[in-house]
């Protein structure tokens, strides 16, 4: 049996009328762009993340732009974030000339680490945007106060959360934007891209649909240089019909995690996330593989029950990468996100961080693994990647104490 890490074939089998229909509605109307469809699910939308407006768009990276954008961020500011994150985080931010500045993040919870964050506040400081990653949720109550008290603005990247939630509140309605994507492989998933910024003030909403057509606040007439940024019907139309069953496929994904808690718990080399709150929405089951003692340069497969070490993702990935493909070879895939950190891609090279100046960034790029979790993923599935953890963890263990 071969375990993907994720799948959509079940799902689209459930609502496969539901979905053809909704889509060949939107085919017979010929209305592809805006229209009733598109405003229907941004009402929807709006109400499920409990704010008053949602604006969709073309994909969660435009989101991350328009937010920023409207909110007036741009050349000489400076938006604090995670480097633990997909690179999109950042490249918004640079994509409307203010720059980013990268923060540490939690060994424990992998987000953003809230101790260190005043530490990296400037006069130059515009904005903070914590990455609700893997789908659990940054502790909003706490980033919201950092922000009142420095006089900060919050865009909350909820790319992997769509369904979360802090302390009872949806992640996206806590600062003054959540920005979402709707890529197929996200909780709540479109048949392409797609995204959405949501937010509570009028003007803000306003100025977000203005920018995502073309800066044009009425048909020809341009007030500033904007996007083509629609979210279109048939994707409106796919995602309306899929958001009455998120709240159920979130606790079947939770259902999983804690299946995977339960199981993989007392394995020794294996290392995983705290459960956290009960708004996680569990995007990815993220593992982490004990890094190589003797460090990559030194290993050269000696230390794990591998010969061969090349093709690091980082230094010290070596064992990591050969869990993977012991698991693959067992028939169970599984997703590494991510093997570089932001601060240490080549397109910022440029900002000077230094290899070590983010160092659980960086040892997490090295050790993670998402093991297979969506909703539709069977006991008999999940038994598999089960017994395949089991039986590779003792011997990264041994190897480990070899060396």
């Amino acid at each position: 049996m071969q375990v993907p890490p994720f799948s959509l074939g079940e799902q689209l089998g459930q609502l496969g009328d539901a979905l053809d229909s909704a889509v060949l509605a939107v085919l017979h109307s010929g209305q592809y762009i805006g229209g009733s469809v598109v405003q229907g699910f941004e009402q929807a939308f709006a109400g499920a993340c409990a704010v008053p407006h949602a604006i969709g768009c073309n994909s969660g990276t435009d989101a991350l732009i328009l937010a920023l954008r409207a909110l007036g961020i741009g050349p000489g500011d400076e938006v604090i974030t995670a480097s633990f994150s997909f690179f999109a985080t950042a490249e918004a931010i640079s994509a409307v000339g203010a720059t980013p500045v990268f923060v540490d993040v939690n060994a424990s919870s992998y987000l953003i680490d809230l101790d260190a964050i005043e530490a990296l506040i400037t006069p130059a400081t515009r904005a903070l945007l914590p990455v609700h990653l893997f789908g659990r949720p940054v502790d909003m109550e706490r980033i919201t106060a950092i922000a009142a008290a420095h006089g900060l603005l919050v865009i909350e990247d909820c790319a992997q959360a769509a369904g979360a939630h802090w302390a009872g509140r949806p992640v996206g309605s806590w600062g003054d934007a959540g920005c979402f994507s709707f890529f197929p492989t996200k909780n709540l998933g479109g048949a392409g891209d797609g995204g959405a910024v949501i937010c509570h003030d009028p003007a803000l909403a306003q100025r977000v649909r203005e920018l995502a057509v073309h800066g044009m606040p009425r048909r020809y007439l341009h007030t500033s240089l904007g996007y083509n940024s629609r979210l279109d019907a048939l994707q409106a139309a796919v995602l309306a019909t899929k958001l009455p069953h998120l709240n159920g496929w979130l606790d079947r994904r939770r259902a999983i995690a804690a299946r995977y808690q339960a199981a993989l718990a007392d394995l020794p080399g294996l290392h995983l996330a705290d459960g956290g709150p009960d708004g996680h929405s569990w995007n990815q089951f993220v593992v982490r593989i004990a890094a190589c003692p003797q460090g990559a340069a030194a290993c050269a497969g000696s230390c794990c029950p591998a010969a061969d070490s090349a093709n690091h993702g980082l230094p010290e990935s070596c064992c990591r990468d050969w869990f993977q493909q012991q698991l693959q070879a067992s028939g169970v895939l599984t997703i590494i996100y991510y093997p570089i950190p932001i601060h240490r891609q080549p397109a910022y090279a440029s900002l000077g961080y230094a290899p070590g100046s983010l160092p659980v960034t960086e040892r997490l790029c090295a050790e993670v693994l998402s093991l297979p979790i969506f909703p539709e993923l069977s006991q008999l599935q999940q038994d598999t990647v089960i017994a395949a953890v089991r039986q590779l963890a003792p011997r990264m263990a041994a190897a480990s104490i070899a060396a």
